[in-house]
């Protein structure tokens, strides 16, 4: 393990003492397994995390999964049961973990700009380059993963402020033009959409590469600044703050200097969810993001939020959840992003999601005796 282990144990639990294990339905987990084995076995396997659990140590679950069609609830969590034992992430600083919550926005756009159309989504430039510490400049911080090079130079890429104000223009790289900048802005932040354009087609845009800038979240600046109360921080509210003060958006927004470039998603079923992180589709209520450099892809996590109810009727959070995506603000062993869905409801529910959280991981039975 490295660096990262130190912060955190795993406790072995059982799944009678795992609260609300016994009310979850993982049934809609299968069909995601399966596809997580086919891009493990047939294009690549998924990066190691920190903890130090493999695809490979993953793939006998998969397996198992792969003919298994549960007949029940209690059939579902018993093929779990039989197949992994849980831990109990518990850091080492007393507090407990946090989950929020993401969503997939649909978006007016065009295919060209005009007066109303105007704040493009970009792709990934030719000079943005991959950084590693083989390639990474002297001098340029080590959370850069990404860079730009020219005339053999290696530099850290421009970011949000100087890619607004033209960085990028006449380079051909925008994919559509959408109305607002602070849409554009909570799409970077989500790291996919759904694009309605004009005539009635559906494209879909993923993430697919950073100017490598630090994520700096704007809610946070808004809280410090007295603009909006620790209390109600939400989407909504950040949303609603931005459009009574649209002299100071672009201050708040470059404070985040992060910037997401995009790539075009295929749209096969315009109701399966986006395909993030690990390449296979997101399942509403189930899709969890972790920390990538912790924990790897494909894991099962169940997740329990007892003050997190808006998401089940009014009932706590508890379910098994597949980690499948990552993102800039997720760090941290017990962190979590919670997908919700797509469009403007699912939007509504991810919001409001600031909740603390129990993270148990199940790792599958060969593997587990490794952290006994």
């Amino acid at each position: 393990m490295s660096d990262h282990a130190s912060d955190f144990v795993l406790q072995a639990i059982s799944f009678d003492t795992l609260e609300g294990w016994k009310d979850d339905d993982p049934s809609g987990l299968f069909e995601v397994m399966r596809s997580c084995r086919r891009q493990i076995t047939d294009v690549k396997p998924y990066r190691t995390g920190s903890l130090g659990l493999s695809s490979e140590d993953l793939l006998p679950l998969l397996a198992a999964a792969e003919d298994f069609t549960p007949s029940s609830p209690a059939s579902a969590r018993a093929f779990f049961e039989m197949h992994c034992r849980p831990f109990l992430i518990r850091r080492k600083d007393g507090n407990s973990g946090f989950v929020t919550a993401f969503y997939e926005p649909d978006i007016d756009v065009s295919e060209r700009p005009d007066e109303i159309f105007r704040f493009p989504f970009y792709r990934r430039p030719d000079d943005l380059i991959d950084l590693d510490d083989a390639n990474r400049p002297e001098g340029l911080d080590k959370a850069y993963a990404f860079g730009r090079l020219q005339g053999g130079h290696v530099t850290a890429y421009p970011d949000r402020p100087a890619i607004d104000q033209g960085f990028l223009e006449g380079r051909g790289l925008e994919i559509a033009w959408a109305k607002s900048k602070v849409d554009v802005f909570f799409v970077h932040v989500q790291g996919a959409a759904r694009l309605r354009y004009e005539d009635g087609r559906i494209g879909r845009i993923t993430y697919a590469a950073k100017a490598g800038h630090a994520f700096s979240a704007i809610g946070k600046l808004l809280i410090e600044g007295g603009e909006i109360d620790r209390a109600e921080i939400s989407m909504q509210a950040i949303r609603a703050w931005l459009a009574r003060n649209p002299e100071r958006v672009d201050e708040v927004l470059w404070h985040n200097r992060s910037y997401i470039f995009f790539r075009d998603a295929p749209v096969a079923d315009p109701k399966a969810g986006p395909i993030a992180a690990a390449k296979v589709p997101l399942l509403a209520g189930r899709a969890l993001a972790v920390d990538r450099m912790i924990h790897t892809f494909g894991f099962p996590f169940f997740i329990r939020a007892e003050s997190l109810t808006h998401l089940d009727q009014g009932r706590p959070f508890r379910r098994l959840m597949l980690a499948l995506d990552t993102g800039s603000a997720i760090v941290g062993p017990a962190r979590g992003d919670i997908f919700t869905g797509s469009g403007d409801m699912a939007g509504e529910s991810a919001g409001t999601v600031r909740n603390d959280a129990d993270f148990v991981i199940l790792i599958p039975n060969a593997a587990a005796g490794r952290f006994d």
